[in-house]
């Protein structure tokens, strides 16, 4: 199976920036995309940010301009930068793997990493 570790997650102040990061590892036969997602209480997981194979990534409205997302590898950061309280949730990392040759692409989770943001 897939394993992944994340880090980074804190208390900040709002308008202050952390850095989240998260690393891949196990049976992977292929990476085809990698991301972030976060989810309040009560409500569904959404993606905050993803990035595919090839660069293309995609964000959700509320976060564009403030967060970048990148990829090295097998690891994928999120740079949130201009943090505001309504970021504040746990936040999940993503990989869309192919496992084997019969299994072109499945989801693996990551625990989650708490960031909170004060006003």
């Amino acid at each position: 199976q897939v394993q992944l570790v994340e880090s980074g997650g804190g208390l900040v102040q709002a308008g202050e920036s952390l850095r989240l990061s998260c690393t891949a590892s196990g049976s992977i036969f292929s990476i085809n995309a990698m991301g972030w997602y976060r989810q309040a209480p009560g409500k569904q997981r959404e993606l905050v940010a993803e990035i595919t194979t090839g660069g293309s990534t995609n964000y959700a409205d509320s976060v564009k301009g403030r967060f970048t997302i990148s990829r090295d590898n097998a690891k994928v950061y999120l740079q949130m930068n201009s943090l505001k309280p309504e970021d504040t949730v746990v936040y999940y990392c993503n990989v869309k793997v192919r496992t084997t040759l019969w299994i072109r692409s499945d989801n693996f989770w990551g625990q989650g990493t708490q960031v909170t943001v004060s006003s």
